[in-house]
């Protein structure tokens, strides 16, 4: 697919049937979010769905590249994202399973994050 995003309407349709997802432009390309959650991303036409050591072996298996960023500098940065398999494109089927993998995997990651501070209310 030319381009480095693809229209959020055929995301959504993609995305359909395994949960509703809403897109956001991020860093030159998207973040597919469900739930206020970013689960996969888009960069350079190409969708990478959230990995960890739990599904690493699901997307390696397939041989599916880790999602590799440049930074400004020209160091290579890899992320936890694998390409989506192209069978996610003609199969619900597998559009459920590989979602849930990078949904289980960004729902993993959110909870090792620090729970953010709560603001102290003022006194007044």
């Amino acid at each position: 697919m030319p381009g480095s995003l693809l229209d959020p309407d055929f995301l959504k349709d993609l995305f359909q049937p395994f949960a509703t997802i809403s897109v956001r432009a991020m860093f030159g390309g998207q973040g597919i979010m469900r739930e206020g959650l970013m689960f996969a991303l888009v960069d350079d036409g190409v969708i990478y769905l959230k990995s960890d050591a739990e599904t690493d072996g699901h997307f390696a298996a397939e041989g599916l590249e880790l999602f590799v960023y440049e930074t400004k500098a020209g160091k290579q940065m890899p992320m936890n994202y694998r390409r989506m398999p192209e069978a996610c494109f003609d199969d619900e089927d597998s559009v459920r399973r590989w979602a849930g993998y990078a949904w289980s995997a960004a729902l993993r990651a959110a909870a090792r994050k620090p729970a953010a501070k709560k603001k102290r209310a003022k006194s007044e």
